[in-house]
């Protein structure tokens, strides 16, 4: 019954077609696609561009309607000669597959550039405009080159036409220090590279293991626009704006022109321009030097012989030595002579004002003078012993009399006498009954000691007198505590 039911029922159409998984249809269609678009030209506008980590190169190019999805892998994306940028006109070249893991097609880019040099050249303007309006190009930035340096920095590749034309140079003009930072000049990875390269020179210590350079020059040969994007880069230019050594851009050929010859400080036309702007010729500097030297001695030697002309002129009108020197001596031998009259005067008055003294001081004199002086001294002494003894006796007396009311007022007599100083825990004095409560701890200071004691309570009866001790004829009195005076003398209150 099962059979015939089934052969009755209709066949739709399709029926024998055998069922596929997702995975063999994704693939298929996959084949399907690459084989029939395994070339393919497509031009727009760039969209989302990314560079992933990994090098590859992520991309969207789309026009008024549609939008590919579009990749890059990292051996083709490193030898772009631009940077590819949003909104930027291009020209992909490539084939079309699949992504089975989400259901799209997308485009493998192995080609991509600008859609003509118009493109290029609408976004090389725009950038001029931008930088220019943050001041990167104006003159009063610009710094002077150095007249003679002593090394200069090379950035550019290390092995092209460029370095060999600048050192060829460099030896025929003025040889110097210079120093090669190797760099990338055309491709993905040239700005970058020409950046590191400029501000590489620039974090040089003066005075270093390495010489910083007086100057830096960023070279590198004619090409397209293409070839030479690189320099128009932002971050190159804002490099070279940074840099504190003058730097001269020769990129190109003079009638290339990037957005690093307007920041520089001095464009070149060529590398070997470049090198022939940072240098002076050494033979023409030296016969500069000679013929200024020469022109200095002409003019030296000429100045002393107007000189000695002059000199000549001059002492033909001078009068004579003697001449000038007439009335000087005359006066000078009258000075003498009257000098000389009042000197000899003068030494007369003095020695017998000599004499006359030497006189009064003959042996005899002074024997007699230092015997009146003794005897003088000897009065005086004799006169001054007994009033120093009589000083003496009443400072004594008066010492003896202070010392009497001294001991006279010391509280330690009034101890002697039988009384007591009674004082709390504290030390401080107690002056009334009234200021001590029962169980107060006392000291009583007598005048060989001090007793620790406890107030009682109350007034009552005096105490009875100590029982009589057998075989003694006074009672037993009890025992104290002594304790050493501290000093031997305080005060009453």
């Amino acid at each position: 019954m099962d059979e015939m039911f089934e052969s009755q029922t209709p066949q739709q159409p399709g029926d024998n077609m055998p069922e596929m998984s997702v995975s063999e249809l994704s693939n298929a269609l996959k084949r399907t696609v690459e084989e029939t678009y395994s070339f393919v030209r497509v031009r727009g506008e760039l969209g989302r561009v990314v560079l992933a980590k990994s090098g590859h190169l992520y991309f969207d190019i789309k026009d008024e309607s549609a939008t590919l999805n579009t990749i890059m892998w990292k051996g083709n994306a490193s030898k772009l000669p631009f940077k590819p940028e949003e909104g930027l006109e291009v020209v992909a070249e490539g084939k079309l597959s699949t992504y089975p893991g989400r259901s799209n097609y997308q485009m493998i880019a192995d080609k991509l550039r600008p859609a003509g040099v118009g493109a290029l050249m609408q976004l090389l303007e725009e950038r001029k405009k931008k930088l220019a309006a943050e001041g990167l190009f104006d003159a009063e930035r610009k710094k002077a080159i150095p007249y003679l340096p002593r090394v200069i920095g090379v950035v550019t590749s290390p092995t092209g036409a460029v370095i060999r034309d600048i050192l060829h140079r460099v030896r025929d003009r003025f040889p110097v220090h210079v120093l090669i930072w190797p760099a990338l000049v055309q491709g993905e990875r040239a700005a970058a590279e020409v950046e590191a390269g400029i501000r590489g020179f620039n974090a040089l210590k003066v005075g270093g293991a390495i010489p910083r350079p007086d100057v830096i020059i960023v070279a590198r040969g004619g090409g397209s626009i293409e070839d030479l994007w690189p320099f128009n880069e932002e971050r190159v230019v804002r490099a070279v704006a940074d840099s504190e050594i003058p730097l001269i851009s020769a990129v190109g050929h003079e009638t290339d022109t990037t957005l690093i010859d307007y920041v520089s400080d001095k464009r070149a036309p060529t590398p070997t321009g470049a090198a022939e702007m940072a240098l002076p010729v050494r033979s023409e500097l030296i016969a500069q030097v000679q013929t200024l030297g020469g022109r200095l001695t002409r003019r030296l030697v000429g100045t002393v012989e107007r000189r000695k002309l002059e000199l000549r002129s001059a002492s033909g009108r001078m009068p004579k030595l003697d001449t000038l020197l007439q009335g000087p001596r005359q006066r000078l031998d009258m000075a003498s002579q009257r000098f000389g009259g009042s000197l000899s005067r003068m030494v007369a008055r003095k020695r017998g004002r000599f004499d006359a003294a030497a006189g009064g001081l003959r042996p005899a004199a002074l024997r007699r003078e230092i015997a009146g002086k003794r005897a003088e001294m000897e009065r005086l002494a004799a006169r001054v012993q007994p009033a120093l003894g009589r000083r003496l006796k009443r400072l004594r007396d008066a010492l003896r009399e202070q010392t009497r009311v001294l001991d006279s007022v010391s509280y330690e007599r009034v101890l002697a006498r039988g009384f007591a100083l009674v004082t709390g825990a504290d030390g401080g004095l107690v002056r009334s009954s009234g200021a001590v409560a029962e169980g107060d701890a006392l000291k009583l200071r007598f005048a060989d000691g001090e007793v620790g004691v406890t107030a009682g309570g109350g007034s009552g009866p005096k105490p009875a007198a100590p029982p009589a001790v057998p075989g003694g004829d006074e009672p037993q009195r009890p025992r104290i505590r002594r304790r050493t005076r501290e000093t031997d003398q305080g005060t009453l209150f």
